[in-house]
């Protein structure tokens, strides 16, 4: 289980996260919903370790064991993994040589470039995906769609217990939103990982089906449920959010 405890956290003063508690239960797939400002990232870049955001008070715990202050590479080790809503473009860097590094570095084996070539293209002809991506600089020159194909690539190859995905489905086409979602289904059911999926819309959700929607407003938890809260808020928006309060 993955514990958020009371956390607080922002960037320098400014506190963004104002007491969040939610416990992400292994092997589940989980929505974090909530309007802009709400503290959606926020709360996905702090479980993940970004030293940019400050944790003000609260623990964040992973089976049992506290992680609030481990290195982003230290969680990453322990089976957390971040797909960012906006992926950065690294000149220069092969995806193939970029992916093959943190498979080494994370699992802690050395696999020659035969062996991850082929295992990795074994799980991309599984997931309906061309591995013509891997032969291109790390997201450079890459469409939006891409560079989330290359995000859950990156996923199926490293196999984290806990994935977050940041919103995943922003700037994706019906085609390509059908085939991700497909993609992170397939995993989900081979690895049994848990899923935790930041969206601001319930469209992803239709694939993707989760066990449980938590919504956040002001960094707070206003409202949790199961996937039918999702096409509450799909019909009437977050408004009534804020007035009803927890569901």
């Amino acid at each position: 289980m993955l514990s958020i405890n009371d956390l607080k956290a922002g960037i320098n003063d400014k506190m963004i996260l104002n007491g969040v508690n939610i416990n992400f239960e292994d092997g589940k797939v989980y929505a974090i919903m909530g309007p802009n400002g709400s503290g959606k990232s926020t709360l996905s870049f702090t479980i993940m370790g970004n030293p940019v955001y400050k944790i003000h008070s609260g623990k964040i715990m992973m089976n049992n064991e506290e992680i609030t202050y481990l290195s982003p590479d230290q969680r990453a080790k322990k089976g957390i993994f971040l797909a960012f809503q906006t992926p950065v473009e690294v000149p220069g860097v092969p995806s193939f040589s970029f992916i093959k590094t943190a498979y080494n570095a994370i699992t802690g084996q050395n696999l020659s470039t035969y062996v991850f070539n082929r295992m990795v293209k074994q799980k991309l002809s599984e997931l309906g995906i061309d591995d013509l991506l891997l032969s291109r600089n790390l997201n450079e020159g890459l469409s939006g769609g891409e560079r989330k194909k290359l995000e859950i690539i990156q996923m199926a190859v490293l196999q984290p217990k806990f994935a977050i995905l940041d919103e995943i489905d922003s700037g994706l086409d019906v085609d390509s939103l059908e085939l991700i979602s497909s993609a992170i289904n397939k995993v989900h059911a081979k690895t049994g990982n848990t899923v935790i999926m930041v969206t601001h819309y319930s469209r992803i959700l239709r694939y993707v089906k989760p066990d449980a929607v938590y919504v956040l407003v002001n960094g707070k938890v206003a409202a949790s449920g199961d996937s039918t809260l999702a096409d509450k808020i799909d019909k009437g928006g977050y408004g009534w959010v804020k007035d009803e309060g927890s569901s």
